[in-house]
């Protein structure tokens, strides 16, 4: 299904920037359209998602340089029954996160530094999950593919001024003048934004459920988000203010001039989305007879209690800083309890 809906979503998107072409240059600028718009989807199949990286100038990790974010999302990983996706670290103070990629085997999740500074490793499980939750339902494909087509469409639609369609320019092709200029300038960056709209705030809720079922406590994500929502409107994201198509992408808009659950927001109320996590929570609670615990409490809950509990941590060091290295010279995983239960157990 996933499928079906991505390939209609790509030949809904050429299809526009067809239009545009036609509105700009006739049945020449069509035509240009098509075999641009075809080119483009199939560099963008193979490589939009190492665009992506590139552009927010992200920067590979392993268990060397980064053991307990990469120790998080292999077991993550291992619980969805997902490949082990490459791990990225992206210098920006905004905590936000997103992933990308073709499929789960060519899949990479990228966290900002940010975020790992802000989240406690709760909470960064639980982001990571929502990550993984994309990549399971083969979103990140989806989403790299708007964002490159829609950024081309208001591209495209930005170049109308070059055509002479607003001079009156009687040489050009464009065979609606002024009119089709301005359709092409103002309409299509309009439409492809609300394509990418649609997709974010229904995938959104879907990877929230999914990634709390990853994790096994709705209420970390919960946590997180709120976190995130609060630090990213005080901070800006000036790689995402430059791309603002790829903002869908992120698991809270990276965008200052975010919005509420409305047609002009890239993502949910993200006070919607946490009640929903809540519920979620509550509704598990209540099947099981048990207390859910916070990221925050001392002693959560044995049932729902990870590697990354306040238990465990007792006896390991910060988490965000790199292990001593071994006399072998490699780096040493910080030690913990000998057994670990909950979903990653």
């Amino acid at each position: 299904m996933n499928l079906i809906k991505t390939a209609m979503l790509i030949a809904f998107l050429t299809a526009l920037f067809m239009a545009v072409g036609f509105l700009l240059g006739g049945r020449g600028g069509l035509l240009i359209a098509l075999v641009i718009a075809a080119g483009m989807n199939f560099f963008s199949y193979w490589n939009a998602d190492k665009l992506v990286l590139r552009m927010y100038g992200a920067r590979e990790v392993d268990e060397g340089s980064a053991p307990e974010l990469v120790g998080i999302v292999r077991q993550l990983s291992h619980a969805a029954g997902l490949p082990m996706p490459r791990t990225f670290v992206i210098d920006s103070d905004q905590p936000n996160a997103f992933a990308t990629g073709r499929n789960p085997a060519n899949a990479a999740v990228a966290a900002s530094t940010g975020l790992l500074r802000r989240l406690t490793p709760e909470e960064v499980a639980g982001v990571m999950a929502h990550e993984l939750a994309h990549v399971e339902h083969r979103d990140t494909l989806t989403m790299t593919l708007t964002a490159t087509l829609a950024g081309a469409i208001s591209m495209l639609g930005n170049f109308a001024f070059f055509f002479g369609g607003l001079g009156g320019n009687r040489d050009n092709n464009n065979p609606f003048g002024a009119i089709g200029t301005l359709v092409a300038l103002l309409v299509a960056p309009f439409a492809a934004m609300l394509v990418q709209m649609a997709i974010s705030r229904t995938r959104e809720y879907a990877a929230d459920r999914r990634g709390a079922e990853i994790c096994g406590n709705p209420l970390w994500l919960a946590s997180a988000l709120a976190k995130i929502a609060s630090a990213a409107g005080r901070t800006v994201n000036y790689d995402a203010e430059r791309n603002p198509a790829t903002a869908h992408m992120f698991i809270v808009n990276p965008l200052t001039g975010r919005g509420m659950d409305s047609l002009f927001s890239t993502h949910p109320d993200t006070g919607n989305r946490i009640a929903a996590l809540e519920e979620m929570a509550t509704a598990a609670c209540a099947a099981s007879g048990s207390r859910m615990a916070g990221p925050a409490e001392a002693v959560p809950q044995p049932a729902f209690e990870g590697p990354w509990s306040a238990t465990a941590n007792r006896t390991r060091p910060d988490w965000r800083r790199p292990a001593p290295p071994t006399a072998g010279g490699s780096p040493a995983r910080p030690t913990g309890p000998s057994t670990r239960r909950g979903p990653w157990g």
